[in-house]
């Protein structure tokens, strides 16, 4: 359950309209109590809040907050899962988070904090998950960073 509803993000995420996907696929797919978030840019309005590969175009501070913006989409997905009961939530189980970059960039870590931090301060302890944060050449519309999720709910 989410418990920090006192939060800026949390407002902006009660504040979002459903969004609508950019190709072949569902936004979220419920399986049992496990919900699968399709991935995420760091767009705001319809609109990337940074573009171009951290380290080169972009500082990691940056992608950190582009990475912020990618978890408060997901949790504007989320909330048009459980149908805006956020009693529904239990938990995160997973993220996993794409960085635009080059070879050797070494600090995608550091840039999918901002997610993580994110999912943490909101949810507390029910907010710690697994991760992996990944190096990618590009993403969709040279996007700094996208994110997926894996959350548990109440059926």
């Amino acid at each position: 359950m989410i418990l920090n509803r006192n939060n800026d993000a949390f407002a902006r995420i009660e504040a979002m309209s459903p969004r609508t996907p950019g190709g072949n696929y569902v936004p979220f797919k419920q399986v049992g109590e496990l919900v699968y978030l399709s991935g995420q840019t760091n767009s705001r309005d319809g609109k990337l809040t940074q573009t171009g590969q951290v380290g080169v175009d972009v500082s990691v501070e940056d992608g950190y907050a582009g990475a912020r913006v990618c978890m408060e989409n997901l949790f504007g997905t989320l909330k048009q899962a459980v149908g805006g009961d956020w009693n529904r939530v239990l938990e995160c189980i997973r993220l996993t988070g794409y960085v635009n970059s080059t070879a050797p960039f070494g600090k995608g870590p550091a840039v999918i904090n901002g997610a993580s931090d994110l999912v943490v301060e909101l949810m507390g302890e029910a907010g710690r998950h697994a991760r992996s944060a990944v190096g990618v050449a590009a993403l969709p519309g040279n996007a700094t960073v996208e994110v997926e999720a894996i959350f548990r709910i109440k059926v």
